[in-house]
């Protein structure tokens, strides 16, 4: 058999156009991938500063209809990147579903939605959440393995959580109460839901202010309030850092993405895609 004929025979060899697009796109293996997403990474951050820059009232006055154009400029470019994607993909509901489509697609939606609805194009700054591809460049596989492990173990500590949760908000609302009883409207507790919302700020200590106990008794409770507030907040804490230590140590994985469903995470030496079994 001759080298052309097994070029030929061997599924990888020669690649198609599909197959050379899904390499830049979605790969940070290859020196054109990892050039594809500089280039993207960095469109993303500047169209993110012109959203910024044009929610400025003076700077918007004055150079609006430059960073109009700039604006649409990136919309295009992130509207052939998104159809690009779904080129790649054999199967392509598989990106769109996926989230990283959802969120591809909602950093065009708003410009267009923009020449129908005032305003509606300042939702652009969704595309700072792309920027977690930021990853796949640096090639940054521990760090997406402790994502990982993080996640495993906040779905462990899940209910103990719940749990955790439904008590501080029942605390909030005892608590929120009481002050309304013993305070005045005058000093800003005008109704329950305001006390509970005076309960939560103190209790996360983060203490706006803007609501503050005049009675010596009220006083007294708010004090008890914030010390307990330092002990509530280390218990999610301790819950989840207990879970990250109970779960074992995982294999490193590659930026490998699959050509047909798209899914990333594989193991480093991986032949076949583990979400649905198509070769790699």
């Amino acid at each position: 058999m001759s080298t052309e004929e097994e070029l030929v025979q061997d599924p990888k060899k020669p690649w198609s156009f599909r197959d050379r697009l899904h390499e830049i796109i979605f790969e940070a293996d290859t020196r054109a991938g990892k050039f594809f997403d500089i280039v993207l990474l960095w469109a993303i951050l500047l169209s993110v500063t012109v959203a910024m820059l044009d929610s400025v009232k003076d700077i918007s006055r004055d150079y609006g209809d430059a960073l109009f154009i700039i604006e649409w400029s990136f919309t295009i470019l992130f509207t052939i990147e998104y159809i690009a994607r779904i080129i790649a993909i054999e199967k392509p509901w598989k990106y769109i579903f996926s989230f990283y489509g959802i969120v591809d697609l909602l950093s065009i939606i708003p410009t267009y939605l923009g020449l129908f609805v005032v305003d509606y194009s300042s939702l652009s700054v969704i595309r700072t959440i792309r920027l977690l591809r930021i990853f796949r460049i640096l090639k940054l596989a521990r760090y997406i393995k402790e994502a990982n492990t993080l996640i495993t173990a906040l779905k462990a500590s899940k209910q103990k959580i719940i749990v955790f949760l439904f008590a501080v908000l029942s605390m909030t609302i005892i608590l929120g109460t009481v002050m309304y009883l013993i305070e005045s409207p005058e000093s800003g507790f005008t109704s329950i839901p305001r006390s509970i919302y005076w309960a939560i700020v103190t209790l996360t200590t983060v203490g706006y202010g803007d609501i503050a106990p005049d009675t010596v008794l009220g006083q007294a409770i708010a004090s008890i309030i914030m010390i307990i507030g330092y002990a509530i907040i280390a218990v999610p804490t301790g819950i989840v850092g207990a879970e990250i230590a109970k779960t074992p140590s995982e294999k490193p994985v590659s930026t490998q993405s699959c050509r047909v469903c798209s899914k990333e995470g594989h193991d480093v030496d991986a032949v076949h895609c583990k979400f649905c079994g198509a070769e790699l």
